[in-house]
């Protein structure tokens, strides 16, 4: 089916924000630098520098094999470190490189209460010119798909099952806004790129945004639907069984946040987001998080295609 989507998350072993379970494999989640795949880990090999990952066959000029002492990644090169300063290498017989350990973070809304009830009107703009209603869940309409068809275990295999911590940090997230307390993000019209979210306070990395909602519908249902906001949620090995999130009636402020051009350098360093699919005690859920620190007033980004590339961004400003 050629449906426009805006993205499917990276598979596990393909651009992973942070190790779940391994506390012995210290090197488990990095990617090459080239290609942004972490398939081959055979071939993969970690700067003595800045810890980035390469294929040896993604190289230019390509490596053979992995060298003997230290190596420097094509932007280290030139500018080497004194000795006393060098690392060994970690090696191993799979992936080689990998980040530590990693926590998924509560968002931190403003303290003041004049200042969030501009954020949710901002929002409340939005969504009526959109003429959409506002949802933080995910919702089951009859006559699409029921819930019982959110079924983890059909995933092809381009998931993470969220740790028990991060399903407590999400839960904390779900309680604030049930509180009213907002995530700290203010919807703005911007002439070029239409309605668009930026940060109202800094934001640390790996911090979840939002969740992405909308009403859930069958893949197939869905084929000669021309949206742009159309999400893939669980991508099974079944066509029949495959759902994808519509956020046309009922949304919240993933719906706003802006696509980069991922066919441009300038456009991908726009990226301050990852869209990450997650089974959430059994369930497919979709979550929007910091992948880098973002200063308050930065316009977030994310891109809308992960390992599949259906999406045409070329447009994008």
């Amino acid at each position: 089916m050629q449906l426009k989507r805006r993205t499917e998350a990276p598979r596990p072993n393909s651009g992973c924000l942070y190790v779940d379970d391994n506390d012995e494999n210290e090197y488990d989640d990095v990617c090459c630098e080239k290609c942004q795949s972490g398939d081959l880990p055979e071939d993969l090999i970690l700067c003595d520098k800045c810890d980035k990952g390469y294929h040896l066959f993604c190289l230019r000029p390509l490596l053979v094999s992995v060298p003997k002492g230290s190596w420097f990644c094509p932007s280290c090169s030139k500018h080497k470190i004194p000795k006393y300063h060098l690392r060994k290498r970690k090696r191993a017989s799979g992936l080689v490189m990998s980040k530590k350990k990693r926590r998924l973070l509560a968002f931190n809304p403003v303290e003041d209460p004049k200042r969030r009830l501009e954020q949710m009107a901002s929002l409340a703009t939005a969504l009526k010119a959109s003429g959409s209603e506002f949802s933080n869940e995910l919702t089951y309409v009859p006559g699409m798909a029921p819930r019982s068809a959110n079924c983890a275990v059909l995933e092809r295999g381009g998931m993470q099952v969220m740790s028990k911590e991060d399903t407590e940090t999400l839960n904390l997230c779900k309680s604030m806004m049930n509180r009213g307390e907002c995530p700290p993000l203010m919807v703005v019209y911007d002439p070029k790129e239409g309605f668009t979210v930026e940060a109202d306070r800094s934001i640390k990395d790996l911090t979840i945004i939002t969740e992405y909602v909308g009403d859930v519908d069958y893949l197939m249902n869905r084929e000669n639907d021309d949206g742009d906001s159309i999400m893939t949620l669980l991508y099974s090995a079944k066509p029949s069984k495959s759902l994808v999130i519509c956020p046309y009636k009922h949304s919240n402020i993933s719906r706003f946040i802006s696509g980069i051009n991922n066919h441009t350098m300038e456009g991908k360093k726009k990226q301050n987001l990852k869209c990450v699919r997650y089974n959430v005690n059994g369930e497919c859920r979709v979550l929007l998080i910091a992948n880098r620190h973002i200063a308050k007033g930065e316009r977030l980004y994310y891109d809308y295609n992960g390992y599949e590339h259906k999406y045409p961004t070329e447009h994008f400003v």
